[in-house]
């Protein structure tokens, strides 16, 4: 899973707990989308998380 280039989102890591109480590994995936972006004039891909999207921290091509 991809990292967010502009916060350093990515995934995080922990245990399901069952009702008896066992433990398996899981994972949770950060919502990361390729996206076309504007950096320093010229339009370039990068992973950037839908948080930073919505906050407007990355102007779209």
């Amino acid at each position: 899973m991809a990292k967010c280039d502009i916060c350093g989102k990515g995934a995080h890591f922990g245990n399901n707990v069952s009702h008896s109480h066992r433990r398996s590994n899981r994972i949770w995936n950060s919502n990361v989308k390729s996206v076309k972006c504007k950096v320093n004039g010229a339009s370039k891909k990068l992973h950037v998380c839908t948080n930073c999207l919505r906050s407007g921290r990355v102007e779209r091509v």
